[in-house]
């Protein structure tokens, strides 16, 4: 009975220290007791995880950015009316900065973050998007004009140093000596990677693709090339997070969507000609060169988004626009430039994070289109869509030749890669039956989302 009244002293002491629900009256039974108990030690736990952020007073700005120690950045925002919010500050579609975004009532009342590049909207409340899409979000209060959050995270207002470990085992390009006849696949590849204008980069991918099937280009040959491809001076490069959302009504917000669509896909015909380009000259562990298979598998990728980039440069003329109306952004080709030293840790990334995330987000960007209907612009999405589960599986399929081929883990191998190139964990939905059509099964990409706390 002692230890009962004891046991009873903590419950009594916990709710009053954590604000924990009121416990019930005097004479109830162990069984109550012990669910109270439970309940108690729950909230004594979260209640640990509480983090004081500094003066509410201080908070001016609408969004502020702090970085945590296991990379799941947060970002606090503060509305008009003096609330705070929090959630993760890296967007679930493709990692954008929402510390960077707009804070925006879309009509129901309930304040929403815009994710500055591709426009994907997040309830502060819930973290939910219209887009289907859900990003963490935390808990916070204001006591004694303080602001604190909830999290297991350690955070800083400032960022914190990352130590990447260096490995011995990648797979890089060969240091060219002199650059291969015009007659090759690499010569053109470079060729492609420096025209500026979109236009005439797709025109020549057709070519090139057309010359590489039918036999008329036989040799892959070496070219180094260039550190980033060639932009038009009238299009408006900047900074990932440096985009701001127009305010226009349904179609404008539809033209800025398709638009930073198509810059995606400028890119990604950069990225399939820098992969052959850049790794033409990798030799596996067993001395072997990549086949030839390889090469005639991004090139078709290559064309595959060539022609994305015709069809949606196209649908935005119909829609009263043109490429480069808008500012784009340069992230895919951010995460290139982090992977050129390693020809697996570019498949892992670029093809088989960013591409698959890609076929996560497709159900609901359709829909989008579909509700507001759109049907020429989900023709399009639809032939893009059924086109990047076979980049994907394109990825995976020589990801897991290399490994083979090294004697390495597979999985391992991969989520390792992840761990050291891609910022943050992976986060769901994920589009399981696009993701399984491209060979990619759960076991590759569920132990990268973060762990429930």
């Amino acid at each position: 009975m002692s230890c009962f009244i004891c046991l009873r002293g903590i419950l009594l002491c916990t709710t009053a220290l954590y604000g924990i629900k009121k416990i019930r009256p005097s004479g109830f039974s162990m069984e109550q007791f012990e669910e109270d108990l439970v309940e108690a030690l729950k909230g004594v736990v979260k209640a640990g995880n509480w983090q004081c952020v500094g003066d509410a007073a201080k908070f001016k700005s609408p969004c502020t950015k702090f970085y945590a120690d296991d990379g799941e950045h947060i970002v606090l925002v503060r509305t008009e009316d003096g609330r705070f919010w929090a959630m993760d500050s890296s967007c679930p579609h493709e990692g954008g900065p929402l510390d960077q975004g707009d804070i925006e009532d879309l009509g129901d009342g309930k304040l929403s973050l815009i994710c500055p590049w591709h426009y994907f909207d997040f309830s502060l409340e819930t973290g939910s998007s219209s887009t289907g899409l859900q990003n963490q979000v935390y808990d916070v209060r204001v006591a004694d004009g303080k602001v604190y959050i909830n999290t297991q995270s350690t955070l800083s207002r400032y960022p914190v140093p990352v130590i990447k470990t260096a490995k011995t085992d990648v797979l890089s390009p060969v240091e060219i000596k002199s650059a291969s006849s015009e007659n090759t696949l690499c010569f053109w590849a470079t060729k492609i990677l420096c025209i500026p204008d979109p236009k005439e980069k797709v025109a020549l991918t057709k070519d090139v693709q057309r010359w590489w099937d039918t036999g008329k280009i036989t040799e892959i040959g070496e070219c180094a090339p260039p550190n980033q491809p060639s932009r038009m001076d009238s299009l408006t490069v900047v900074e990932p997070g440096k985009i701001k959302r127009g305010k226009g009504g349904t179609q404008a917000s539809r033209v800025a969507l398709l638009h930073s669509l198509a810059n995606i896909e400028q890119w990604a015909i950069d990225v399939s000609w820098d992969i052959i380009a850049r790794f033409s000259s990798v030799k596996l562990s067993t001395g072997h060169s990549m086949p030839q298979q390889f090469f005639s598998d991004f090139v078709k990728v290559a064309g595959d988004e060539a022609k994305h980039y015709d069809l949606l440069e196209e649908r935005i003329k119909e829609l009263g626009s043109s490429f480069g109306a808008l500012p784009v952004h340069n992230g895919l080709w951010q995460s290139a430039t982090e992977t050129s030293h390693d020809l697996l840790a570019r498949l892992a990334i670029v093809h088989m994070v960013h591409e698959a995330r890609g076929l996560d987000v497709h159900p609901q960007t359709l829909s989008r289109f579909a509700a507001q209907g759109d049907t020429n612009s989900v023709k399009i999405l639809k032939v893009i869509y059924n086109d990047e589960i076979t980049h994907v599986a394109a990825g995976m399929r020589w990801f897991t030749y290399i490994c083979s081929k090294e004697g390495r883990d597979c999985l391992t191998t991969f989520h390792d890669l992840v761990k050291l190139h891609f910022k943050g964990y992976l986060k769901p939905p994920f589009n399981t039956e696009g993701r399984m059509t491209a060979g990619m099964t759960e076991e590759w990409y569920v132990p990268l989302v973060k762990p429930s706390s």
